[in-house]
């Protein structure tokens, strides 16, 4: 039976039911014009043979009741864990810092032989982040300015996708102050 947009609408409306509407995306990468680009080491090629060979990084944002909350993670594209992480109401550099100081107390990567992966956000192109990396040893990648198919894609494609990780759009009685152990306890 062919149906068309107003007999939905009246249909919906007669049984007093409306369609979802999709929340507006923030966009967490803001980049700094004069903070200086890494070369793209992966090529959009997020596949790693052995652990701790590339690991990759973003920012995610969750609205909660009390505002804001940014996560920062930092990814093994071998195993797709996560291998450090930091949450804050923020998202100064400190909380990418954090995240991947985790990262490398976890793992401890040999002299350049990882390569960090992340996009041109103002935090990653940061003189305090490059400083953490080349006390680290890690190889810097970024990927392409505007490529929908890097970072965020990455992460959605792993566990990090798990409804356990994804808080709704109004987290009643999220804490922020414990929500790292919310999300990661």
């Amino acid at each position: 039976m062919p149906v068309n947009l107003k007999r939905v609408e009246r249909l919906m409306r007669e049984a007093g039911i409306q369609g979802l509407y999709r929340r507006r995306r923030h966009h967490t990468t803001v980049r700094d014009p004069a903070g200086q680009p890494s070369t793209d080491l992966v090529n959009r090629r997020f596949t790693a043979d052995v652990p701790d060979r590339l690991w990759i990084t973003d920012i995610t944002e969750h609205p909660t009741e009390e505002g804001r909350v940014y996560c920062a993670a930092v990814m093994d594209a071998y195993s797709r864990l996560i291998i450090g992480w930091s949450i804050a109401d923020h998202m100064r550099t400190e909380l990418v810092t954090d995240a991947l100081g985790m990262a490398i107390l976890r793992r401890q990567p040999e002299n350049n032989q990882t390569i960090l992966h992340s996009d041109h956000g103002s935090q990653y192109t940061s003189w305090a982040f490059g400083q953490r990396l080349r006390a680290a040893g890690l190889l810097v990648s970024m990927g392409t300015v505007g490529d929908c198919y890097d970072c965020e894609t990455v992460f959605r494609r792993s566990r990090w996708s798990d409804p356990c990780y994804d808080w709704p759009g109004e987290c009643p009685g999220v804490d922020l102050s414990a929500a790292s152990g919310d999300v990661f306890g």
